[in-house]
């Protein structure tokens, strides 16, 4: 039987999957998540979402592809592995994904560029609708992609953008687009995900458990647990689901019911044993 059917589970509460449903929406996501969707409602353009790795961006972006889903007027996609090595095979890949005709059997860069406008023009005028793209590891961005989306940007109206772009990127995005300062200039929004404090670190692990189905009384990790959790960690929510995962299947191994402080130790010295010793993400 499976750990968490164990200890009053329905599901898995700490895969490290990007799943929206297991987003824990702290004071700093969902005020980025609220400020995304502003953005879109205005149509001011690009948005610059920076963070470590592990911090959440991924689960931000599926997060915001749900909400997308549930309002009217958006048409939306996603682009997880942004490597393209030239600006056609970006565009190719692009109004292929958007389902946009093109009226060459061989197009150029310029039958791609006009395309995309006029099915930008045509969504964003006349039906009336927002087009948003969102890039996840937009730091693997190269100078070929990031003209095509300076290009992109310069679709508009005398009064809004007509694509909506979200950069979803590790600490590194940001020296990169600072070498295309005509990109930087059309940054409408930006924004830096920050570790998780120790509050939010136990609030994260009870908001997992709770979607996971748990509805005991007895809390799976006490006080003490929780606070080494937080320091080993950083705050990162990818290291905290995976030690907490880790904890879980110790305790069932060991026929136990709460993950306590010692639980935590011995996990941290095993890996040190193993020669996996963690090196503690740094703080911002």
């Amino acid at each position: 039987m499976s750990y968490y059917r164990v200890l009053g589970l329905e599901r898995e509460p700490f895969s490290t999957s990007p799943d929206p449903a297991f987003l824990y929406q702290s004071p700093q996501y969902r005020e980025t998540l609220a400020n995304l969707i502003v953005e879109f409602r205005l149509k001011r353009g690009l948005s610059v979402v920076l963070g470590d790795i592990g911090i959440g961006k991924t689960t931000l972006g599926r997060k915001l592809i749900q909400l997308l889903r549930e309002r009217t007027g958006f048409v939306f996609h996603i682009i997880l592995d942004p490597t393209y090595p030239s600006e056609e095979l970006f565009f190719a890949d692009l109004t292929r994904t958007l389902a946009i005709e093109l009226p060459a059997p061989h197009p150029t860069v310029v039958d791609y560029r006009d395309a995309l406008e006029r099915f930008l023009f045509r969504k964003g005028v006349e039906e009336r609708q927002t087009v948003v793209l969102i890039i996840d590891e937009a730091h693997k961005l190269n100078a070929l992609s990031l003209e095509a989306l300076r290009v992109l940007l310069n679709y508009e109206t005398n009064e809004v953008k007509l694509l909506q772009l979200v950069l979803l990127g590790q600490m590194e995005l940001l020296p990169i687009l600072m070498h295309s300062p005509n990109l930087v200039d059309r940054i409408s929004l930006k924004c830096t995900l920050k570790p998780l404090s120790l509050v939010e670190t136990r609030e994260m692990i009870e908001f997992r458990l709770h979607e996971a189905g748990y509805r005991s009384r007895l809390p799976l990790f006490d006080v003490g647990a929780i606070e080494r959790i937080h320091e080993q960690s950083g705050g990162y929510p990818r290291r905290i689901a995976m030690v907490c995962h880790q904890a879980l299947r110790e305790v069932v191994t060991h026929q136990g019911r709460t993950v306590d402080r010692a639980t935590i130790d011995a996990l941290m010295q095993h890996e040190i044993d193993a020669g996996w010793s963690i090196r503690r993400p740094r703080i911002l």
